[in-house]
């Protein structure tokens, strides 16, 4: 009975807009966490944010799933069902294909080349079916007016694709993916992140396109003008909580699930160890500029014992030239060609 007061009383909490309040996962957790020199918990190593779950929640599910529809929503996952059917289509011992047999399309990534995860999100034994906690209904919130003509307005996906270089996007040109955050999401593969962590200085490691976001503890925000890939963060500690707050994100980048902020926004991250093999993530978007609400997540970091690789995605590469020169031949036959907002983010 204690706990189930105790679970309604943070669910309320998470209700109350404005500051940003102990995440749910964490609140009853007693876990008590390696510690480095200086006596603050351990947060280095390398994470994975790869899971079934996604950003917003599936309808007709609630935030904690039982056993039954976790099974369900994992057995529902593309991933899933592409590695019970296309796992020989890697098999070293089948050589060359036949003459004439359907191959993928032109474009398809091998499932064995991908890596969204398997499984649903696990936090504490708690079952997760989406990464937002509040709203409650597990969505993100309504953009406002002024926000969505902000966006409309923001320097991205402009002319008709085929003219330059910065008509491309920006993760087809290799500089950023917004699964680094903030706030850190997923992608079809490489959900990968190293951690170091000194008195100073946190700094996060992306292994896709290989992006570093640091963090000054006890540091002060940059000057509004300078806009950063990742925003400015500074970090703070609170109790065995790291703190992170960005602000002055790069309006041309997009974070997880296409978060877009203004000149005013401000995105709140903590970092909280739970277990040997987690760290809570959680997040808080402000921004009343954009949204009619401010909106919450949490998402499990998983512990791999491994190392992160080199993801050796260039600017130029060659493909880059091979699309301007396609324009160049569309317009030599009098080819119309539309781009701008009609393509994808």
């Amino acid at each position: 009975m204690k706990r189930v007061r105790a679970r309604a009383f943070i669910a309320v909490l998470l209700a109350v807009g404005g500051a940003v309040v102990a995440p749910l996962a964490a609140a009853q957790n007693s876990y008590q966490p390696p510690r480095q020199h200086g006596g603050k918990p351990d947060l280095q190593g390398v994470w994975s944010t790869a899971s079934v779950t996604r950003l917003e929640r599936p309808p007709g599910l609630p935030l904690i799933l039982s056993r039954a529809q976790a099974d369900e929503l994992e057995g529902g996952a593309l991933f899933n069902q592409r590695n019970k059917t296309e796992s020989n289509f890697v098999d070293p011992k089948t050589g060359a294909p036949e003459k004439g047999k359907p191959l993928p399309p032109v474009g398809n990534y091998d499932v064995a080349y991908t890596d969204p995860g398997s499984t649903v999100a696990n936090i504490n034994g708690e079952l997760r079916s989406s990464f937002i906690v509040f709203p409650v209904d597990g969505k993100v919130p309504a953009m406002t007016a002024e926000g969505k003509k902000l966006r409309a307005e923001a320097p991205r996906r402009l002319g008709t694709g085929f003219d330059n270089p910065e008509e491309r996007g920006l993760s087809e040109r290799c500089l950023i993916i917004g699964n680094a955050g903030p706030p850190l999401g997923q992608y079809l593969y490489n959900n990968n992140f190293q951690i170091v962590l000194t008195d100073d200085y946190l700094m996060l490691l992306s292994e896709m396109i290989h992006d570093v976001r640091l963090a000054k503890i006890g540091g002060k925000h940059q000057p509004d003008d300078r806009k950063q890939w990742h925003g400015d963060s500074v970090a703070w500690w609170d109790g065995d909580t790291l703190v992170v707050e960005t602000a002055n994100i790069n309006e041309t980048q997009r974070g997880a699930g296409g978060t877009f902020l203004s000149k005013n926004g401000k995105l709140t991250e903590r970092f909280t160890r739970i277990n040997d093999n987690q760290i809570l993530y959680a997040f808080e978007v402000d921004d009343p500029t954009v949204y009619t609400s401010v909106w919450r997540g949490e998402m499990p970091l998983n512990r791999l014992n491994q190392a992160v690789y080199e993801y050796a995605c260039h600017e130029g590469n060659y493909a880059l030239e091979h699309i301007l020169s396609g324009g160049r031949e569309n317009d030599r036959q009098g080819r119309s060609q539309t781009g701008g907002e009609s393509r994808s983010e």
